[in-house]
């Protein structure tokens, strides 16, 4: 027997990330109401993405995987970009700025900070 992991699109955009035995039946019952809280009152919903698994056990664990994706990570998913997928999994800390400017493409140019000593203190003391 096969289970299943799901990401549904609900009518509000929000995702919604499960699993079942059986797929289609289960997006039946979402579409009906009733059955979830969540997607009841975010009616129609569309499927994104599934993917069948051998055990629950491993359908259970990648749906607790996927759940807390960012939209962007789930939507790489949902296009098969790999290497979105791994771009999005780094902290955002680690990943290169996309926005104007500050990544070397946008038309703006900054200068570069230069601290002043008022920003950092000599670690030799106070100056007499």
């Amino acid at each position: 027997m096969s289970f299943w992991v799901y990401v549904l699109q609900c009518s509000d955009g929000k995702y919604y990330t499960g699993h079942t035995d059986n797929v289609d039946r289960r997006v039946a019952e979402h579409q009906a109401g009733g059955y979830c809280d969540f997607t009841s009152r975010r009616r129609p919903v569309r499927v994104m993405w599934s993917d069948h698994f051998p055990t629950r056990i491993e359908a259970l664990e990648a749906e607790r995987r996927i759940k807390p994706w960012s939209r962007a990570k789930k939507e790489a998913l949902f296009r098969g970009d790999w290497a979105a997928v791994s771009f999005f999994a780094r902290p955002p800390i680690e990943r290169p700025s996309t926005t104007l400017g500050t990544n070397g493409t946008g038309s703006r140019q900054t200068e570069p900070f230069v601290s002043s000593e008022v920003e950092t203190p000599s670690r030799a003391g106070p100056r007499k």
